[in-house]
């Protein structure tokens, strides 16, 4: 049966006249609102240097929060695609996941992930049979890119000396985003991947890989104590994570037709459009730092 049509709603003109009309909102090159972008960064930034200098577990409420977060994001984007994922069991395990991996260690973040599939599996048969397939492994793909990846962040807490890691963590995959986007906007000509992100270039991959080596070999060194070679080591790792983590999450998008997960953060979209490098360089950055730094 067709659905009853809506009622017309005729379409007027805004009178607006060049006194009283908004400015138009200023983007940079790359397609951004830089004022709310710096902005939300700053705000974001406060919180979790304010949780790891204050007291090192409040950093997991932002974990969990985060994770929570992009569970939803993920789960409104693949209805689009007319794909369900178990969003309760999903969330709730994925919170059990990452405080699991922080008070008990990596065993304990792998058999909470089995078991969250499991249940995720079994939650989806209340569905029937019609799209049980798609949904079910759209629900553990889920479990596995966000709270599994999200799980090393807080390995990397556990350590002795787990606030120091996350921000090295932190910065030397921002520096990835940092260094491609200031040396692609300025001299980026040749396209990386055109299909998949028009405005990612090789000039802006170069900036990126510098940017992490300097930021890796300086954390690493001044900040862990470690050895230099295991910084640069570390930065060229998170380079090649980070960008692979922003082209997955951008072949997704294109798969499912829409610009961006949300617009929850303003200047940047979504959060998991800021996540999907740090999710991908989490377990490296987390299996360096635990066997070349804290052994």
């Amino acid at each position: 049966m067709s659905s009853p049509e809506r009622p017309h709603r005729p379409v007027v003109p805004p009178l607006a006249t060049p006194a009283t009309a908004a400015p138009p909102v200023k983007v940079s090159r790359a397609g951004r609102n830089l004022p709310a972008a710096i902005g939300s960064g700053v705000v974001l930034g406060v919180a979790i240097v304010g949780s790891l200098v204050l007291w090192k577990p409040a950093f997991m409420l932002i974990v969990v929060a985060a994770v929570i977060i992009a569970v939803w994001e993920l789960g409104h984007a693949f209805a689009t695609g007319d794909i369900r994922i178990t969003r309760e069991p999903v969330m709730a395990g994925g919170v059990v996941m990452v405080l699991a991996a922080y008070f008990f260690g990596a065993p304990a973040l792998v058999t909470a992930t089995a078991v969250t599939a499991l249940v995720s599996m079994l939650w989806r048969l209340r569905g029937g049979v019609a799209g049980y397939v798609m949904d079910a492994t759209a629900s553990v793909f889920t479990l596995v890119y966000v709270p599994f990846l999200g799980g090393f962040v807080a390995l990397l807490l556990a350590e002795d000396r787990g606030q120091l890691a996350i921000v090295t963590f932190i910065l030397v995959t921002i520096a990835s985003d940092i260094g491609g986007y200031v040396v692609g906007v300025m001299i980026g000509k040749h396209p990386m991947a055109p299909v998949i992100s028009p405005k990612k270039s090789w000039e802006g991959f170069a900036g990126s890989a510098f940017s992490c080596v300097v930021v890796g070999w300086l954390t690493v060194d001044y900040l862990l104590d470690g050895d230099w070679w295991v910084g640069v080591l570390l930065g060229l790792t998170a380079v090649v994570m980070a960008t692979l983590g922003d082209l997955c999450e951008s072949v997704m998008k294109r798969d499912l037709g829409i610009k961006d997960m949300s617009q929850i953060i303003p200047g940047h979209g979504g959060l998991m459009d800021r996540l999907d490098s740090l999710l991908a360089t989490a377990a490296p950055t987390w299996l360096l730092l635990h066997y070349l730094v804290f052994s």
